[in-house]
């Protein structure tokens, strides 16, 4: 698999084919950052080994220092179920002379201002990565997420990243030598989740997922209000039924004589219900 540079990002790349991967697993990590380089160069096995290198530099470092903070035998860059940190995106980035700078520091300030003359940001909350990227001079959400990328408008863009922070998401700006063109061969043409589309082809599924999503929210029932004081009122008359319930039962409880043949003829009639089923006495 090899590349040409492309500094500015504004050139036609790919042939102008879009490379977006969904989601699989806990892998959005990969799927983000091989969809800022617009190919598929980055598997769950290099991020992987990209984790253990960074573990195994930080035990190093650590090493006769170990606080309560820090524990040696758990990896601080990758979780049990696939997730990776920022310092792994960042290290495979790096394989390809990109840096991530956080969007509120000083280095972005720019970015902040007027983001559509950038070329990509990575999108970061809880366990979930995902990249937006400039293609061709037209901006797409390639979140794992979708279907297909989604088109931005760059009107929309700085909206839309300003929509992100508030909502509590981390937002890094990516800078430098992105690829322009991904040249693989067929047998790495895919890696499973990934496929090259067309901006119509994008443009199509999105609507066809979109038109699918307000057809099922249309066939939705609604539920009924319900008026929770009402519903108090009616558990509270529920209860009184119940407590006169069981006190009628209780006065009904009390002994009575009954006689040999009276006594038979209750046992008979117990082990034989109506539609001449037997029942099992209690």
């Amino acid at each position: 698999m090899s590349f040409t540079p492309d500094g500015g990002g504004a050139s036609a790349s790919n042939g102008g084919l879009l490379y977006h991967e969904v989601q699989e697993s806990k892998l959005c990590a990969v799927h983000c950052v091989n969809t800022v380089l617009q190919g598929p160069f980055f598997s769950e096995f290099d991020f992987a080994a990209l984790a253990s290198d960074l573990d195994l530099t930080e035990r190093q470092m650590m090493m006769g220092s170990i606080t309560g903070d820090f524990l040696p035998e758990v990896s601080h860059n990758v979780s049990l179920d696939g997730d990776f940190s920022i310092q792994v995106l960042q290290k495979a980035l790096e394989v390809w002379d990109l840096q991530i700078i956080p969007l509120n520091s000083p280095a972005a300030n720019h970015a902040q201002i007027d983001p559509e003359t950038e070329n990509a940001f990575i999108c970061h909350l809880d366990d979930h990565w995902f990249c937006i990227r400039k293609m061709n001079g037209e901006w797409y959400n390639f979140n794992s997420l979708y279907a297909a990328p989604q088109h931005l408008s760059k009107f929309y863009l700085s909206a839309y990243l300003d929509s992100l922070k508030g909502s509590g998401w981390s937002i890094f700006l990516v800078r430098g030598n992105f690829p322009s063109e991904c040249l693989i061969s067929s047998s790495e043409a895919s890696n499973g989740y990934g496929q090259w589309l067309s901006p119509e082809d994008a443009e199509r599924i999105t609507k066809s997922c979109n038109n699918n999503s307000s057809m099922r929210s249309q066939n939705e029932v609604e539920e009924p209000f319900v008026n929770p004081f009402a519903q108090e009122v009616q558990l509270d008359d529920e209860n009184e039924d119940l407590k006169a319930a069981i006190a009628a039962s209780l006065l009904d409880s009390s002994p009575a004589y009954i006689t040999p043949s009276e006594q038979t003829d209750d046992a008979e009639t117990s082990d034989t219900g109506k539609n001449g089923d037997k029942k099992v006495k209690e």
